[in-house]
């Protein structure tokens, strides 16, 4: 008998968490985690790649994080940076098409500029689409939707607004919602991370410490995420057919 292909999430999201615990737990300091951190990334990119997912989301820097002691703050300010010139490359001879979402007016002008630079040199891939949160909160998305929203329509009281006015106007519109959300480090909450968008997504959540977290861990999840029945809202019975297992 023919086996069926196993379901891959089209958009998966990831909290990226636990890079200043791996590094305490070797007695290193934090920065080290967030570099190796970094190693992380480009093997979940590579695996999404492997196995046809569309979307992936990073989570890497959350409006909360600027509290942070400063230090550790310019650390990761100066990896990101390095990141933006560095990684970009590889991932344009991927066909990765780049984006960073969240408000970009904090960072310094010149990490606004790389910025926009990685996002032009990987506009026209068609590959996987990577998207950054930095500085990126889910409450910030939606109050800036409702601003830019009202500013498109300003003869329009809000009283008539609905989800599907809004929608265009968060982050990630041009893409499917998440299927599925991730998240390392054995913490269970979202942390205002995609609130809007992950209303039908499945969590995952892993001990695993992000700098840890590879391809087979990816692997790990995607079989779980196979294994559920996507109800959004309805009845098992409402469910056509049966979900064929990873």
């Amino acid at each position: 008998m023919k086996s069926l292909a196993p379901i891959i999430p089209r958009h998966i999201a990831i909290i990226m968490d636990g890079n200043g615990r791996w590094a305490k737990s070797r007695s290193l300091p934090r920065f080290v985690g967030h570099e190796r951190g970094l190693a992380a990334v480009r093997k979940v990119v590579a695996r999404c790649r492997e196995r046809g997912v569309d979307a992936l989301t990073l989570f890497a820097f959350s409006t909360e994080n600027w509290r942070r002691p400063p230090e550790e703050v310019s650390k990761l300010m100066d990896i990101f940076g390095w990141a933006l010139v560095r990684e970009v490359a590889k991932l344009h001879e991927s066909n990765v098409r780049l984006r960073v979402i969240g408000e970009r007016n904090r960072f310094s002008s010149d990490i606004q500029q790389k910025i926009s630079d990685a996002e032009a040199k990987t506009a026209t891939n068609d590959g996987l689409t990577l998207t950054i949160a930095a500085n990126y909160g889910g409450r910030w998305d939606m109050v800036k939707a409702v601003q830019d929203w009202s500013l498109a329509h300003p003869d329009t009281p809000l009283s008539v607004l609905t989800e599907s006015d809004l929608s265009p106007y968060l982050a990630l519109a041009d893409l499917p919602e998440p299927d599925l959300l991730i998240r390392t480090g054995g913490e269970k909450r979202i942390s205002n991370f995609l609130l809007w968008q992950l209303a039908y997504a499945e969590f995952y959540f892993t001990d695993a410490l992000w700098p840890s977290f590879d391809g087979e861990h990816l692997d790990e999840a995607i079989a779980d995420f196979a294994k559920r029945q996507r109800r959004f809202g309805m009845t098992g019975d409402q469910i056509v057919g049966e979900k064929p297992s990873a």
